[in-house]
């Protein structure tokens, strides 16, 4: 299934401006990066198929007569006996269909997405913008400056990651007040318009606890990258 598409081509150019203005002040460099979804959470869908199963099953040992009453006017001929065969047959073709039918039901992605937990979400969003941290931008500074703007659209989270230079001197709720004004126009469907904000504050903030040197060069790219 495609991922939708969240930016046109000139809000990536006017998010690379944002990001080009902001490192123009300091000697830190900011990583943005949107993404769809940080996982498929093919475990949560298959634990929660396996629960379903589990209550059919529960709902099976309860009120056996309905579903063999269901199986003798659907399949079965009038006046047969159950034998221990048809019983085990009858137990595992209903977990079966239960099980595959959640299944089935979860390939519609607003109720993937919906019957995933909270706290789920967050450690996966928060795991997949650390990998994306490691890979574009940890220690790929001279100064260890970089920092990187992680929107993970499915899960309606963010995350802001910095290097070690940055993170001793800047206090982690500083990266809360720039989540909380990138989100609020994100969840206006202003996409462009929360990331360009938070780079300028991210900028900002930089820009005050490292400055531009004489030197400074642009040592990550500036444009914006979808995954």
């Amino acid at each position: 299934m495609p991922s939708p598409i969240y930016l046109s081509p000139d809000d990536h150019a006017r998010i690379s401006a944002a990001v080009g203005e902001a490192e123009m002040h300091s000697s830190g460099e900011i990583v943005t990066v949107l993404a769809d979804r940080s996982d498929g959470y093919t475990d949560v869908a298959l634990a929660w198929s396996v629960v379903v199963a589990f209550l059919a099953l529960a709902a099976l040992t309860i009120a056996p007569g309905f579903y063999m009453g269901l199986y003798d006017r659907m399949l079965a001929e009038w006046g047969h006996e159950w034998t221990p065969r048809m019983i085990v047959g009858l137990v595992g073709g209903v977990v079966a269909i239960k099980f595959a039918a959640m299944l089935a039901l979860q390939m519609w992605q607003p109720l993937k997405f919906w019957l995933v937990p909270g706290p789920v979400k967050t450690m996966r969003v928060h795991a997949n913008a650390i990998r994306a941290f490691r890979i574009g931008a940890e220690q790929r500074t001279v100064g260890r400056t970089g920092v990187l703007i992680y929107l993970s659209m499915r899960e309606h989270r963010a995350e802001i990651v910095a290097d070690k230079a940055i993170a001793a001197k800047v206090d982690p709720d500083v990266w809360g007040h720039v989540m909380s004004a990138m989100l609020a126009h994100v969840g206006q469907d202003r996409v462009a318009d929360g990331m360009v904000v938070a780079v300028g504050k991210v900028g900002a903030i930089l820009s005050e606890h490292f400055p531009r040197a004489d030197d400074d060069i642009n040592e990550l790219p500036d444009r914006l990258i979808e995954v």
